[in-house]
């Protein structure tokens, strides 16, 4: 299949776009070579095609590594697209074999969703389709379309997006359950809510909010607590947590970790709003046959009760 330039100045070779795809998910040219299957003189001549191609040098030198230029990343996800609907196309209807597909997939999520699920899904991957790449990305403390440049493929957990182009689906609704040292005085006696006001508390939030939903409940019963900071991550409260005699907060999901850790969990003794657990991603994934094989994965693994 050839694709022909605007320009007028020849044909394009469409392996040149599957190079690109691969050239930027590796931001290597010899791990693209490995890739491809290809030796790294062959990859750095074809590189040297794509960048006169685009009249852009895609990919650039910054210390040992190599990163993206601006206009390759505006790229990125619109060439991951076009590959994938060319590969589907020329397989023809549920003819995809999971089991020969090679692409990195990325997910969007907190650390929590990494260490819970990703042992999981990496053990599924391995069975199912080993030739797909895992990548966790951690949240940032600021949004960023993600989904919609491409940077993420889905997002897993408690879904706040309002971008209208993506697609959210909600797959079961959790609850948050508190969190403190084994001995913790809190932990002694009948636990109230003016109790478990009374204590000093942190957050976790990417953002580093320090007040939430539980401030609004306490409020409606004239009661305050006392926060004294936030964490950015998860794991970072557990340690935190287990060292002092703040309390924390997480999804109940988070139950088997917390307590691995050397955590007790214990039920809030205010009535919270629930917490819809979800994934979300842009519609160009939407029909992609590896796509739908991770949003597969990740409903099943969500939908699990703790």
């Amino acid at each position: 299949m050839r694709v022909t330039q605007s320009s007028g100045a020849g044909g394009l070779d469409l392996n040149l776009l599957v190079a690109l795809d691969v050239l930027l998910e590796e931001q290597s040219v010899s791990g693209a070579a490995r890739r491809l299957h290809l030796s790294e003189p062959a990859m750095s001549r074809t590189l040297g095609r794509i960048r006169k191609a685009l009249g852009d040098p895609v990919l650039v030198r910054a210390g040992r590594q190599m990163v993206p230029t601006p206009h390759a990343l505006a790229v990125q996800a619109e060439v991951s697209a076009v590959v994938e609907r060319a590969r589907a196309l020329f397989a023809g209807p549920g003819a995809v074999d999971l089991r020969t597909v090679s692409r990195t997939l990325s997910i969007l999520g907190s650390d929590a969703i990494a260490a819970a699920y990703g042992p999981a899904l990496f053990a599924r991957a391995a069975e199912e389709a080993p030739g797909v790449r895992l990548r966790f990305l951690g949240e940032s403390h600021v949004d960023e379309p993600m989904l919609r440049q491409g940077t993420a493929d889905l997002e897993l957990g408690v879904i706040d997006t309002t971008a209208p182009e993506v697609l959210v689906e909600t797959i079961r609704e959790d609850r948050m359950i508190g969190m403190a040292r084994p001995g913790h005085p809190l932990l002694k006696g009948k636990l109230t809510a003016r109790r478990f006001a009374a204590a000093d508390h942190v957050t976790v939030s990417r953002r580093g909010r320090l007040s939430g939903p539980l401030d609004t409940a306490l409020a409606e019963l004239g009661l305050a607590r006392r926060v004294v900071g936030s964490m950015a991550t998860f794991s970072s409260s557990v340690f935190v947590l287990l060292r002092t005699d703040l309390v924390g907060l997480a999804a109940s999901w988070t139950r088997p970790l917390s307590e691995a850790l050397g955590l007790v969990t214990f039920e809030v003794p205010v009535d919270l709003p629930p917490l819809p657990l979800g994934m979300a991603w842009h519609p160009r994934h939407d029909a992609d046959p590896a796509h739908a094989w991770l949003r597969a994965c990740a409903r099943d693994l969500l939908a699990a009760q703790e």
